[in-house]
């Protein structure tokens, strides 16, 4: 092998080395911004979940149709309704009979339910307590006759939304620290791969300080890189599935992506600089021998 040829296939090795750092430091900050996105979006999440609880007034079988106007315009005026939907005797007898399977009312001989409001309360409203005496307030309307909701499904998603937001902290903390381990190690890898090189010039007498210089430059350049990437496949993630996401992700709220891009951003800047800083720093102190093992 020609003395050119050497240098050259050190170069391409070298190149893989870092390419290879580069797509690993992207996969995992694609995975911390994905995760940011979703412990941001946490508490909207939760607050849309609860404002999916609905709230069944059931009126009057004599009730008319200015009555039900009237309801519905106090009720939308009130600070904890979110919206209202009126469900006629004949629209509520079509959903059952969708859900039975039958046509009930045959059988029957007549339509034997009543004409209903869906109410949909703000997410603040929405806890067993004020439940209970949003419940008397509701009665105190003249067209309703009963007020219906389920009790047990209201305190067990109160339950777990608390749950799953401690949940998602720890494995956030937890997830972060392993993404955090895996970029440092990808990067140590690829200084292993160079610790000659840095012996060299050791023995050529470059300082400590010139020898880490490159590298950490190339490093955080290599991490501003995976971070842009990783940023890049996060938004077009978003994108594609912004029409699934509506009402649990506000796509217009360019804030909370940008929070978490800066933020993608800086620890791929910070964790590449740190780790190689600390790995040239250790094959700096390496005797030759011990470059072999």
């Amino acid at each position: 092998m020609t003395g050119k040829a050497q240098p050259q296939k050190l170069k391409k090795r070298i190149f893989r080395s870092y390419l290879t750092s580069t797509i690993s430091i992207s996969m995992v900050l694609f995975l911390i911004g994905l995760l940011g996105v979703v412990l941001l979006n946490a508490e909207r999440l939760a607050k849309y979940v609860r404002e999916n609880i609905g709230v069944t007034l059931i009126l009057k079988d004599d009730i008319q149709e200015s009555d039900v106007t009237a309801l519905q315009t106090a009720l939308k005026a009130t600070e904890f309704v979110k919206s209202v939907e009126y469900v006629d005797k004949e629209t509520a007898a079509e959903r059952l009979k969708k859900d039975l399977g039958e046509d009930f009312t045959g059988f029957l001989g007549y339509n034997p339910l009543f004409a209903s409001i869906d109410v949909k309360l703000n997410a603040a409203f929405t806890n067993p307590e004020n439940l209970s005496l949003l419940e008397k307030k509701f009665m105190e309307f003249q067209q309703v006759k009963e007020v219906t909701f389920q009790r047990d499904m209201v305190s067990i998603i109160n339950e777990n939304v608390k749950k799953i937001g401690l949940i998602l902290i720890f494995f956030s903390g937890l997830l972060l620290f392993i993404f955090s381990a895996l970029i440092n190690n990808t990067i140590r890898i690829s200084i292993y791969s160079q610790r000659f090189i840095i012996n060299t010039m050791l023995m050529v007498g470059a300082t400590d300080s010139f020898i880490r210089a490159p590298f950490v430059k190339r490093s955080i350049w290599y991490g501003i890189i995976g971070a842009m990437a990783a940023n890049a496949l996060l938004l077009i993630l978003m994108l594609s599935y912004a029409s699934e996401l509506t009402g649990i992700m506000n796509m217009d709220d360019f804030k909370i992506f940008g929070v978490v891009f800066v933020a993608d951003l800086l620890i791929g800047v910070l964790i590449s600089w740190g780790s190689t800083y600390l790995a040239v720093n250790k094959f700096i102190r390496l005797k030759f021998d011990e470059l072999f093992y």
